[in-house]
């Protein structure tokens, strides 16, 4: 197997590095210098002495009162993407091991598969997990363009190489009825899979995107089966594609034919401006579709009848996550990264640099941000410039999740830990609208009022208001003297008066403001619609 080990550092610097406002960071992975290097015995050892807090983390599993955290016994694995199966058992992929890893919830207890083929000491990021009826596990590679699949009867691996044009990432991957899907992320295509083949005859049917050398990002399929997928330029825009795969499936198998002219299966959305880097595609049960925006705070939705995109935006990053030790950071963002619906149809996505866990509920309106209790203090702006490290801070990088019931798995790239957030825990406290929506003229500006009213019998400290919007034209200020809440007293709602404003320059359209509280652990949100006339 050839080994591409420029890939992740350039896809990981193009996504995380080029764009980020935190600190100048060496980049996601080491680089190869001649630094010391002590033998381990462990993972670690893919990794210098002075990269190894970075990248390994301390391996301490920590808790809240929404989230439980469990540490891999291995050191140093780099857990990447995760799955769970129709026993409730978790699966994830190592990406500094080649392995993959089970956790079984009811025992609490992890089982480590070695991948004997796996050559030792590299490492892969592997993005994409999904679990098949018949047992096995099949997940990405991308350092070796590879589709994996693990038999968890005879725990055996199988590698199926993956069609290289020059550029490729396998990088999402769900099993679809009797077919695999997979977005080539630098590759400029989808590929479609046929999973009862054998290594040694593996035939895929690639989709080129309609946008030469762009990315292919994240995709979900709606209830017409067709796929829904973006391909974008990074911070030059792109579009949204309805791929009718049936169509194309059909004709295929008509003809015999597997160069079919794509723009007769694809229709071709423009997204908007502001929506730079959508990673993850979710649908959700209306047929609505969510993208979630990397180099931002925000998510958007996509009215297939309409033909209209909505801006939604998350709480700011508390001041853990990123530390701000030398005034660097000017303005932190969450990074929303993959999106997903659950069985209720609320939206769940991973805020990279918050550190959230979110669920989003459409019908609602509502908003709940958990945070992930493990930080690593090497990808924030943690350490002063005397050198004093801030307790507490950092990010655990996690960059997949996986919905069980009501149960979110998650992964921490960089803390060698899996956590679960339990949603069906109360939450300490309710928002409550005086009002879902108002409406404003440019120049305009009217008061508003909610409610926040706890839900615990214990006095709630450290809360700050979240009185966030979209776009600059649009402002929300307190109708009052007091700029933040340090307490509320579990049996006393606080009402909160404020003013929402659209200055002169206002573009007429449907807008959304977020009003809740933030807590150290948790966010707690709602949604007003704003209309500008």
């Amino acid at each position: 197997m050839k080994k591409k080990g420029i890939t992740v550092v350039v896809f990981f610097g193009f996504i995380l590095l080029s764009s980020t406002v935190l600190i100048s960071l060496p980049g996601i992975l080491p680089s190869e210098d001649s630094s010391e290097l002590t033998i381990t015995g462990t993972p670690a050892d893919n990794y210098n002495d002075d990269e190894r807090a970075q990248f390994c983390g301390s391996s301490i599993a920590k808790s809240t009162e929404f989230i439980q955290e469990f540490s891999i016994p291995t050191f140093c694995t780099n857990p990447l993407a995760i799955v769970a199966d129709y026993d409730g058992n978790v699966w994830f992929t190592e990406t500094n091991t080649g392995n993959l890893g089970k956790f079984d919830p009811v025992t609490e207890t992890f089982t480590e598969y070695e991948n004997p083929t796996w050559p030792e000491g590299t490492r892969s990021m592997m993005w994409g997990i999904d679990y098949g009826p018949d047992g096995s596990v099949w997940f990405t590679d991308e350092a070796y363009d590879s589709v994996w699949k693990f038999s968890s009867l005879d725990e055996t691996y199988m590698r199926l190489a993956y069609p290289n044009e020059g550029n490729s990432l396998p990088q999402r991957l769900q099993i679809d009825g009797s077919k695999i899907i997979i977005n080539d992320f630098t590759g400029n295509k989808l590929t479609l899979l046929d999973p009862t083949q054998s290594k040694d005859d593996v035939n895929y049917i690639s989709i080129p995107s309609p946008i030469d050398n762009s990315v292919t990002a994240d995709f979900a399929i709606d209830e017409n089966d067709n796929i829904w997928y973006t391909n974008w330029l990074y911070q030059q825009g792109g579009v949204l594609i309805k791929f009718n795969q049936s169509g194309y499936l059909d004709s295929v198998a008509s003809t015999a034919e597997q160069f079919l002219p794509l723009l007769d299966f694809i229709t071709i959305y423009e997204l908007p401006r502001t929506l730079l880097t959508p990673n993850g595609t979710a649908i959700s049960n209306d047929g609505t579709i969510w993208l979630a925006d990397t180099t931002s705070s925000s998510f958007f939705n996509f009215d297939p009848i309409t033909k209209e995109f909505t801006q939604y935006v998350t709480a700011d990053p508390i001041l853990e996550t990123y530390g701000n030790q030398t005034g660097i950071v000017k303005s932190p963002i969450s990074r929303p990264y993959w999106i997903d619906t659950d069985e209720q149809g609320r939206l769940v996505f991973n805020a990279q640099t918050a550190n959230n866990i979110s669920i989003m509920d459409p019908k609602l309106q509502s908003l709940v941000e958990y945070q992930i209790p493990s930080k690593n203090p090497n990808w924030g702006d943690c350490t002063s410039a005397a050198g004093i490290v801030m307790d507490n801070c950092g990010l655990a990088q996690s960059f997949d999740f996986a919905i069980s019931g009501e149960k979110i798995w998650f992964t921490e790239w960089v803390e060698n830990n899996i956590g679960v957030v339990d949603t069906s825990l109360s939450l300490p406290l309710e928002i409550q609208m005086e009002t879902n929506s108002i409406a404003l003229t440019p120049g305009e500006s009217k008061e508003f009022k909610f409610i926040i009213s706890p839900d615990t019998e214990k006095d709630l400290l450290d809360v700050s208001l979240i009185l966030n919007t979209t776009h600059d034209f649009l402002t929300v200020s307190l109708d009052s003297d007091i700029t933040e809440i340090s307490q509320l007293n579990y049996d006393t709602p606080q009402s909160i008066h404020i003013n929402i404003s659209a200055s002169e320059d206002a573009v007429s359209g449907i807008y959304k403001i977020l009003l809740g509280a933030q807590l150290p652990d948790v966010a707690i949100s709602k949604f007003i619609t704003v209309t500008i006339e």
